[in-house]
């Protein structure tokens, strides 16, 4: 975000920024928010309503609860692990994001899956979304929509880890796949969920088959930040200017 605001400074346009806990109804043309806060949506929407640019959108934001956007996918038929599998599971709390190691738990059989599940009940999360765990090369991905930004790259090749999650993966075999079909898949995915700035994870089977395990909005872009910078910009100043909401 810093990045993103430090070029839009850079071109000569005015910028306005507020922590998220701060009074946030101020008066823009454009919006970009990484805010998740209910009264920060709400006042969001009204920026909508009005016919402001709002980046990512307040329907993308809501729609990038875990258990919200795998309801949509599988709705909508994308490639997300099955629900049963032979593998192990994942438990994930499906109302917000990873915000700490005990929010995403593997399980190796269904006896810790129940246990698991008990635990987070046990913390007062109702919203679980559990996966079956896919065999496979673990891969971030980024994106900016309409623009030609979008890279990949492989965490346990280099220990890049969250949580240390990662590692149940191993290390990468670099399993040939599609490109272009995970940028398909991804497009899709983006499109559904309704965000302009995105990132999330697949997993590459042996066979080259393409699984999305998670998709969020405003991700860390982690090595990528200076490109997706300038992605996210050329963004802005296009929605800015043509008015595409």
């Amino acid at each position: 975000m810093q990045a993103t605001i430090d070029r839009i400074s850079a071109a000569g346009h005015d910028v306005v920024t507020k922590e998220e806990r701060e009074d946030s109804n101020v008066e823009a043309d454009v919006f970009v928010s990484m805010g998740r806060l209910e009264n920060t949506l709400l006042v969001l929407e009204d920026k909508e309503r009005l016919g402001h640019v709002v980046l990512n959108s307040v329907k993308g934001i809501r729609n990038s609860r875990r258990s919200v956007y795998e309801k949509l996918m599988r709705t909508h038929h994308m490639p997300l692990p099955p629900e049963v599998g032979n593998d192990g599971y994942w438990v994930k709390r499906g109302d917000a994001c990873a915000q700490r190691p005990n929010d995403v738990m593997f399980a190796k059989d269904d006896v810790y899956r129940h246990q698991i599940i008990e635990s987070f009940r046990q913390r007062g999360i109702s919203d679980i979304v559990v996966s079956a765990h896919i065999k496979g090369d673990l891969i971030k991905f980024y994106g900016v929509r309409d623009t030609s930004f979008f890279k990949y790259y492989y965490p346990t090749e280099e220990d890049d880890s969250k949580f240390g999650l990662e590692s149940i993966n191993g290390r990468p075999h670099f399993y040939p796949f599609d490109v272009q079909q995970l940028i398909q898949i991804v497009d899709k995915t983006a499109d559904i969920v309704g965000l302009d700035i995105y990132g999330g994870d697949a997993i590459v089977t042996p066979e080259g088959k393409i699984y999305i395990i998670d998709f969020n909005d405003w991700p860390s872009f982690s090595r990528f930040r200076e490109e997706a910078a300038d992605a996210i910009v050329e963004h802005i100043i296009d929605k800015a200017t043509y008015g595409k909401q």
